[in-house]
């Protein structure tokens, strides 16, 4: 029997190790067992789309292109943003951030992934 915990979305018992990642070939989901044991102890973190913890002063990435409301003004997938800042928001938008080119703004956590 594996030693692998059961799949967080769809409860699959059939996971796999997939380099640093766990994942599971029913549903397609990824996650990293740390996060897994993190968010057990603090359900109220902050996660990016892909289920990693994000602290204050992380450096992460898009994961989509996203237009900036009010301007004409598209941020490309892959664009990397430095120094964010975890903020409680109603809106769902959780991450306060100067991107370069385009100033302050505000970003929601589901759309970046947290980059070295």
């Amino acid at each position: 029997m594996s030693d692998l915990p059961v799949c967080p979305e769809c409860s699959s018992e059939y996971t796999y190790e997939s380099g640093h990642f766990l994942a599971c070939p029913d549903c397609g989901h990824e996650w990293t067992p740390t996060a897994e044991a993190e968010t057990d102890e603090n359900p109220d973190a902050v996660k990016d789309a892909f289920g990693n913890i994000l602290e204050s002063g992380d450096t992460v990435k898009l994961t989509k292109d996203l237009k900036v409301k009010g301007t004409s003004t598209t941020l490309k997938m892959g664009t990397k943003v430095k120094n964010i800042r975890i903020v409680e928001s109603s809106d769902g938008h959780n991450i306060d951030c100067k991107v370069d080119s385009v100033g302050q703004m505000k970003l929601k956590s589901e759309f970046v992934k947290k980059s070295n």
